[in-house]
């Protein structure tokens, strides 16, 4: 068995990431530190008003506070390069966090729809200026750090995190509008209602990350990508025979890996290796794939698994781009 591996490394770390990276820390610490103070405020305030979206809106930001501490603490983790017990580094835990995030928030919603099934049976008075304050402050505080944590769009967990800014600002606008409905009506039915609006609206937003997060973590295939198009298309490149024992996977929220097995002609060591640079190219750039195991295989030992006999030439190659 001939085993030759070729391991080409570009690491690629540009001052920009690295003060890019710094200036999302500092974000997401301050905006933990805003929302555990005011998770504070408006449980205070929900609990004294009588006002159960106030007390929604706190549960819903609370779960928002630790979302954040996971967002901070997978930020640095992912950060973090690998090492002999975690070769792949630590890019998964962002995603763990992202799904233990939208799992809480679930759990959450459930109890709110609960409580207020409760109070639409038996409606109790709400001061609804207290309401109106605290929401109006909770929309800045909202606005403010989704606004801070914009354009992470790639990030599982970041995103998890601005969009439950985005679903907490429009809470706090429902809230508003329920305080002007009873300060005006009386109709305290509003104040329930908002909150099971509010809580299924969580339900909603939590489903997306929880469903996205699970198809990482069982390394099911990245999401929007198509296996037969890719085995099409790795077919495609120059002296290629066949593929197979093909599996694609995600690292973390964003960065994917390949591997599979390549028929191709009997040749040179030398020769092989401008398929696989080939092959690479083509991933990265059609796929953004930068991360694969490729191991070549002569068309005498293409039956499927049956290579015992046969001689065997592996080549894996790791393009890092950061």
């Amino acid at each position: 068995m001939a085993h030759v591996h070729h391991h080409g490394h570009g690491h690629h770390h540009h001052h920009g990431a690295h003060a890019h990276g710094a200036k999302t820390g500092k974000v997401l610490i301050a905006s933990l530190v805003v929302t555990i103070l005011f998770v504070a405020t408006e449980a205070i305030a929900g609990w004294w008003s009588g006002s159960l979206a106030l007390l929604s809106d706190a549960g819903h930001n609370f779960t928002d506070a630790f979302g954040l501490v996971l967002a901070a603490t997978a930020y640095s983790l992912d950060a973090k390069p690998g090492d002999q017990f975690k070769t792949f580094g630590y890019q998964r835990t962002g995603v763990l966090a992202a799904f233990v995030n939208a799992l809480m928030l679930v759990v959450l919603s459930v109890f709110l729809i609960w409580e207020s099934i409760q109070r639409l049976r038996a409606p109790e008075p709400v001061n609804d200026d207290i309401m109106m304050i605290v929401a109006g402050i909770g929309l800045a505080v909202n606005l403010g750090i989704a606004w801070g944590l914009g354009g992470h769009g790639n990030d599982l967990n970041l995103r998890a995190a601005f969009l439950h800014q985005i679903g907490d600002a429009a809470s706090c606008v429902g809230i508003i509008a329920g305080a002007v409905v009873i300060h005006f009506t009386g109709w305290l039915m509003i104040d329930p209602i908002l909150s099971l609006v509010m809580s299924l609206v969580i339900i909603w937003t939590a489903w997306d990350i929880f469903k996205d997060s699970l198809n990482i973590l069982l390394e099911g295939l990245p999401k929007g990508m198509n296996l037969s198009e890719v085995t099409g298309e790795i077919r495609r490149v120059s002296r290629v025979g066949d593929v197979h024992d093909l599996h694609i996977w995600s690292l973390g929220s964003d960065a994917r890996a390949l591997s599979c097995h390549l028929v191709i002609q009997d040749m040179p060591t030398s020769e092989s290796e401008l398929i696989l640079k080939d092959v690479n190219a083509m991933l990265g750039a059609r796929f953004d794939i930068h991360h694969t195991t490729i191991q070549f295989e002569h068309q005498r030992c293409a039956v499927a698994d049956a290579c015992a006999g046969g001689a065997k030439i592996e080549m894996a190659q790791d393009v890092h781009s950061h």
